[in-house]
Protein backbone atom coordinates (compact mmCIF):
# COMPACT_ATOMS: atom_id res chain seq x y z
CA UNK A 1 0.00 0.00 0.00
CA UNK A 2 1.22 3.34 -1.32
CA UNK A 3 1.95 6.17 1.16
CA UNK A 4 -0.95 7.81 -0.16
CA UNK A 5 -3.11 5.34 0.57
CA UNK A 6 -2.15 4.86 4.05
CA UNK A 7 -2.63 8.76 4.92
CA UNK A 8 -5.87 8.58 3.03
CA UNK A 9 -7.26 5.19 5.68
CA UNK A 10 -5.76 6.90 8.28
CA UNK A 11 -8.01 10.09 7.76
CA UNK A 12 -10.79 8.27 7.23
CA UNK A 13 -10.44 6.02 10.18
CA UNK A 14 -10.06 9.58 12.34
CA UNK A 15 -12.92 11.35 10.12
CA UNK A 16 -15.10 8.14 12.02
CA UNK A 17 -13.73 8.20 15.34
CA UNK A 18 -13.98 11.52 17.00
CA UNK A 19 -12.60 10.87 19.96
CA UNK A 20 -9.11 9.33 18.58
CA UNK A 21 -9.30 12.20 16.19
CA UNK A 22 -9.26 14.74 19.55
CA UNK A 23 -7.07 12.27 21.98
CA UNK A 24 -4.29 12.41 18.73
CA UNK A 25 -4.42 16.21 17.95
CA UNK A 26 -4.60 16.71 21.71
CA UNK A 27 -1.21 14.73 22.70
CA UNK A 28 0.45 16.47 19.57
CA UNK A 29 -0.58 20.05 20.45
CA UNK A 30 1.16 19.06 23.66
CA UNK A 31 4.62 17.99 22.47
CA UNK A 32 4.18 22.20 19.68
CA UNK A 33 3.17 23.75 23.17
CA UNK A 34 6.80 22.31 24.26
CA UNK A 35 8.18 23.85 20.98
CA UNK A 36 6.43 26.85 21.27
CA UNK A 37 7.60 28.44 24.39
CA UNK A 38 11.12 27.75 22.66
CA UNK A 39 9.58 29.88 20.19
CA UNK A 40 8.74 32.35 22.79
CA UNK A 41 12.06 32.72 24.45
CA UNK A 42 14.19 32.40 21.79
CA UNK A 43 12.90 34.56 18.69
CA UNK A 44 12.87 37.71 20.39
CA UNK A 45 16.60 36.90 21.40
CA UNK A 46 17.23 35.85 18.36
CA UNK A 47 15.75 39.42 16.62
CA UNK A 48 17.52 41.50 18.65
CA UNK A 49 21.00 39.60 18.28
CA UNK A 50 20.48 40.11 14.53
CA UNK A 51 19.75 44.25 15.17
CA UNK A 52 22.86 44.33 17.01
CA UNK A 53 24.93 42.28 14.28
CA UNK A 54 23.62 44.67 11.12
CA UNK A 55 24.30 47.73 13.48
CA UNK A 56 27.94 47.04 14.04
CA UNK A 57 28.12 45.67 10.21
CA UNK A 58 26.59 48.83 9.20
CA UNK A 59 27.94 51.35 11.70
CA UNK A 60 30.65 49.79 12.91
CA UNK A 61 32.40 47.72 9.59
CA UNK A 62 36.33 48.94 10.49
CA UNK A 63 35.92 47.34 13.65
CA UNK A 64 36.74 44.17 14.99
CA UNK A 65 33.53 41.71 14.85
CA UNK A 66 32.88 39.69 18.21
CA UNK A 67 32.33 35.82 17.69
CA UNK A 68 28.64 34.97 17.57
CA UNK A 69 27.47 31.66 18.66
CA UNK A 70 25.15 29.97 17.20
CA UNK A 71 21.78 30.78 18.57
CA UNK A 72 18.60 29.35 16.90
CA UNK A 73 15.50 27.63 17.78
CA UNK A 74 17.41 24.29 17.62
CA UNK A 75 20.90 25.03 18.46
CA UNK A 76 21.81 25.06 21.45
CA UNK A 77 20.00 22.49 23.11
CA UNK A 78 17.42 23.30 26.33
CA UNK A 79 18.85 23.65 29.82
CA UNK A 80 18.06 24.96 33.07
CA UNK A 81 17.78 28.82 33.28
CA UNK A 82 19.36 28.68 36.75
CA UNK A 83 22.39 26.10 36.71
CA UNK A 84 22.64 25.79 32.85
CA UNK A 85 23.02 22.32 32.67
CA UNK A 86 21.93 20.72 29.83
CA UNK A 87 18.19 18.65 30.34
CA UNK A 88 17.96 15.41 28.56
CA UNK A 89 14.70 14.21 27.19
CA UNK A 90 13.49 12.97 29.72
CA UNK A 91 13.48 16.43 31.27
CA UNK A 92 11.63 17.60 28.01
CA UNK A 93 8.43 15.39 28.17
CA UNK A 94 5.66 18.14 27.44
CA UNK A 95 3.85 18.18 31.20
CA UNK A 96 4.53 14.99 32.41
CA UNK A 97 8.24 16.27 32.80
CA UNK A 98 7.31 19.44 35.37
CA UNK A 99 4.68 17.36 37.04
CA UNK A 100 7.23 14.21 37.62
CA UNK A 101 9.61 17.00 39.11
CA UNK A 102 7.63 18.67 41.42
CA UNK A 103 7.82 22.59 39.65
CA UNK A 104 11.80 21.76 39.81
CA UNK A 105 15.20 21.65 38.15
CA UNK A 106 16.32 17.81 38.41
CA UNK A 107 19.98 19.31 39.09
CA UNK A 108 19.92 22.32 41.09
CA UNK A 109 16.39 21.74 42.36
CA UNK A 110 15.70 25.68 41.24
CA UNK A 111 11.90 26.11 40.88
CA UNK A 112 10.86 26.22 37.36
CA UNK A 113 8.07 28.67 35.77
CA UNK A 114 4.71 26.81 35.68
CA UNK A 115 4.58 29.04 32.56
CA UNK A 116 5.77 26.43 30.69
CA UNK A 117 3.52 23.86 31.23
CA UNK A 118 0.57 26.37 30.61
CA UNK A 119 1.48 27.38 27.42
CA UNK A 120 1.57 23.65 26.92
CA UNK A 121 -1.73 22.84 28.01
CA UNK A 122 -3.19 25.62 26.87
CA UNK A 123 -1.96 24.70 23.44
CA UNK A 124 -3.30 21.76 23.56
CA UNK A 125 -6.93 22.42 24.97
CA UNK A 126 -7.27 25.18 22.06
CA UNK A 127 -5.75 22.62 19.92
CA UNK A 128 -8.67 20.28 20.45
CA UNK A 129 -11.59 22.79 20.20
CA UNK A 130 -10.48 23.72 17.05
CA UNK A 131 -10.38 20.24 15.72
CA UNK A 132 -13.83 19.10 17.50
CA UNK A 133 -15.43 21.66 15.94
CA UNK A 134 -13.99 21.27 12.56
CA UNK A 135 -13.02 17.95 12.49
CA UNK A 136 -10.52 16.13 9.67
CA UNK A 137 -10.08 18.73 7.04
CA UNK A 138 -8.16 21.01 5.32
CA UNK A 139 -9.64 23.80 6.76
CA UNK A 140 -9.31 22.27 10.17
CA UNK A 141 -5.43 21.78 9.43
CA UNK A 142 -5.48 25.50 9.09
CA UNK A 143 -6.85 27.02 12.08
CA UNK A 144 -4.60 24.58 14.12
CA UNK A 145 -1.38 25.86 12.62
CA UNK A 146 -3.74 29.75 12.89
CA UNK A 147 -3.90 28.72 16.55
CA UNK A 148 -0.12 27.56 17.10
CA UNK A 149 0.74 30.77 15.82
CA UNK A 150 -1.77 32.76 17.96
CA UNK A 151 -0.33 31.12 21.12
CA UNK A 152 3.10 32.37 20.63
CA UNK A 153 2.30 35.83 19.62
CA UNK A 154 0.11 36.43 22.53
CA UNK A 155 3.09 35.75 24.77
CA UNK A 156 5.57 37.31 23.06
CA UNK A 157 3.29 40.14 23.09
CA UNK A 158 3.30 40.19 26.79
CA UNK A 159 6.65 39.22 27.10
CA UNK A 160 8.22 41.94 24.77
CA UNK A 161 5.27 44.29 23.60
CA UNK A 162 6.22 43.08 19.74
CA UNK A 163 4.39 41.25 17.20
CA UNK A 164 7.29 39.57 14.86
CA UNK A 165 7.37 39.84 10.99
CA UNK A 166 8.44 36.48 11.29
CA UNK A 167 5.13 34.97 12.61
CA UNK A 168 2.90 37.19 10.80
CA UNK A 169 3.97 37.78 7.54
CA UNK A 170 4.34 34.33 6.68
CA UNK A 171 1.14 33.54 8.25
CA UNK A 172 -0.81 36.03 6.41
CA UNK A 173 0.58 34.56 3.04
CA UNK A 174 -0.51 30.72 4.11
CA UNK A 175 -3.72 32.21 4.84
CA UNK A 176 -4.10 34.12 0.89
CA UNK A 177 -2.35 30.82 -0.71
CA UNK A 178 -4.85 28.54 1.29
CA UNK A 179 -7.93 30.45 0.03
CA UNK A 180 -6.47 30.05 -3.49
CA UNK A 181 -6.15 26.33 -2.92
CA UNK A 182 -10.12 26.42 -2.21
CA UNK A 183 -9.53 26.13 1.63
CA UNK A 184 -11.80 28.98 3.48
CA UNK A 185 -13.43 31.87 1.78
CA UNK A 186 -12.92 32.56 -1.78
CA UNK A 187 -9.63 34.65 -2.97
CA UNK A 188 -11.61 37.69 -3.51
CA UNK A 189 -12.80 38.54 -0.31
CA UNK A 190 -9.39 36.80 1.45
CA UNK A 191 -7.90 39.27 -0.04
CA UNK A 192 -10.58 42.55 0.27
CA UNK A 193 -10.68 41.00 4.13
CA UNK A 194 -6.75 41.23 4.39
CA UNK A 195 -6.81 45.18 3.20
CA UNK A 196 -9.95 46.27 5.55
CA UNK A 197 -8.34 43.92 8.50
CA UNK A 198 -4.95 45.92 8.22
CA UNK A 199 -6.61 49.51 7.17
CA UNK A 200 -9.07 49.08 10.21
CA UNK A 201 -6.52 49.40 13.09
CA UNK A 202 -4.26 51.54 10.88
CA UNK A 203 -6.45 54.34 10.03
CA UNK A 204 -7.41 54.24 14.45
CA UNK A 205 -3.16 54.37 14.64
CA UNK A 206 -2.83 57.75 12.68
CA UNK A 207 -5.93 59.25 13.61
CA UNK A 208 -4.66 58.50 17.10
CA UNK A 209 -1.19 59.84 16.57
CA UNK A 210 -2.86 63.21 15.05
CA UNK A 211 -5.02 63.70 17.96
CA UNK A 212 -2.41 62.86 20.61
CA UNK A 213 1.22 63.03 19.05
CA UNK A 214 1.45 59.02 20.98
CA UNK A 215 1.57 55.84 19.25
CA UNK A 216 -1.48 53.78 20.66
CA UNK A 217 -0.45 50.52 19.05
CA UNK A 218 2.19 48.94 16.39
CA UNK A 219 2.39 47.43 13.24
CA UNK A 220 2.07 44.11 14.15
CA UNK A 221 -1.43 44.40 15.32
CA UNK A 222 -2.08 45.90 11.91
CA UNK A 223 -1.14 42.85 10.86
CA UNK A 224 -2.42 40.68 12.94
CA UNK A 225 -5.67 41.87 11.85
CA UNK A 226 -5.84 41.45 8.18
CA UNK A 227 -4.73 37.88 8.83
CA UNK A 228 -8.22 37.53 10.57
CA UNK A 229 -9.56 39.48 7.58
CA UNK A 230 -8.03 37.05 4.78
CA UNK A 231 -9.48 33.95 7.04
CA UNK A 232 -12.66 35.52 8.02
CA UNK A 233 -13.85 38.07 5.38
CA UNK A 234 -14.18 41.71 6.12
CA UNK A 235 -17.87 40.85 7.84
CA UNK A 236 -16.06 39.66 10.85
CA UNK A 237 -13.75 42.35 11.66
CA UNK A 238 -16.07 44.38 13.51
CA UNK A 239 -16.81 41.33 15.88
CA UNK A 240 -13.12 40.81 16.45
CA UNK A 241 -12.73 44.75 16.78
CA UNK A 242 -15.07 44.72 19.51
CA UNK A 243 -14.39 41.69 21.39
CA UNK A 244 -10.65 42.64 21.59
CA UNK A 245 -11.52 46.38 23.01
CA UNK A 246 -13.86 45.66 25.50
CA UNK A 247 -11.47 42.49 26.73
CA UNK A 248 -8.48 44.67 26.42
CA UNK A 249 -10.03 47.58 28.02
CA UNK A 250 -11.68 45.51 30.92
CA UNK A 251 -8.34 43.25 31.76
CA UNK A 252 -5.87 46.35 31.27
CA UNK A 253 -7.72 48.46 33.61
CA UNK A 254 -7.91 45.78 36.15
CA UNK A 255 -3.97 44.41 35.45
CA UNK A 256 -2.79 48.07 35.90
CA UNK A 257 -5.33 48.98 38.96
CA UNK A 258 -3.61 45.54 40.56
CA UNK A 259 0.21 46.85 39.60
CA UNK A 260 -0.37 50.41 41.01
CA UNK A 261 0.61 51.45 37.24
CA UNK A 262 -0.29 54.59 35.65
CA UNK A 263 -3.31 55.04 32.70
CA UNK A 264 -0.83 55.85 30.46
CA UNK A 265 1.06 52.64 31.07
CA UNK A 266 1.36 51.03 27.87
CA UNK A 267 -0.16 47.86 27.51
CA UNK A 268 0.14 45.31 24.36
CA UNK A 269 -3.22 44.52 22.45
CA UNK A 270 -2.01 41.58 20.41
CA UNK A 271 -3.60 39.14 23.17
CA UNK A 272 -6.61 40.24 22.68
CA UNK A 273 -6.91 40.82 19.13
CA UNK A 274 -5.86 37.00 19.01
CA UNK A 275 -8.19 35.77 21.37
CA UNK A 276 -11.09 37.52 19.80
CA UNK A 277 -9.90 36.22 16.49
CA UNK A 278 -9.46 32.79 17.79
CA UNK A 279 -13.53 33.09 19.03
CA UNK A 280 -14.48 34.73 16.01
CA UNK A 281 -12.66 31.84 13.72
CA UNK A 282 -14.76 29.01 15.91
CA UNK A 283 -17.70 30.67 16.81
CA UNK A 284 -18.25 34.18 14.57
CA UNK A 285 -21.07 33.10 12.44
CA UNK A 286 -23.19 31.77 15.66
CA UNK A 287 -22.28 34.75 17.58
CA UNK A 288 -22.99 37.56 15.04
CA UNK A 289 -26.46 35.94 14.23
CA UNK A 290 -27.65 35.25 17.83
CA UNK A 291 -26.86 39.48 18.48
CA UNK A 292 -28.90 40.28 14.95
CA UNK A 293 -31.66 38.24 16.22
CA UNK A 294 -31.57 39.84 19.50
CA UNK A 295 -32.49 43.30 17.79
CA UNK A 296 -34.86 42.00 15.96
CA UNK A 297 -32.93 41.31 12.56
Amino acid sequence: MSMPEQLSLIVSFLQQNPAWLISAVVLFSLCVGSFLNVVIYRLPLMMEKSWQQEYREYFQPDDPQPAVETFNLATPRSRCPHCQTQLSALDNIPLLSWLSLGGKCRYCKATISSRYPAVELLTALLSGLVIWQTGATAYGLLLLVLTWCLVALTFIDIDKMLLPDQITLPLLWLVLAASASGIGIAPQQAIIGAACGYLSLWSVYWGFKLLTGKEGMGYGDFKLMAIFGALLGWQQLPLIILLSSVVGAVIGSVMLAVQKKEQSTAIPFGPYIAAAGWIAMLWGSQISDAYLHSIGL
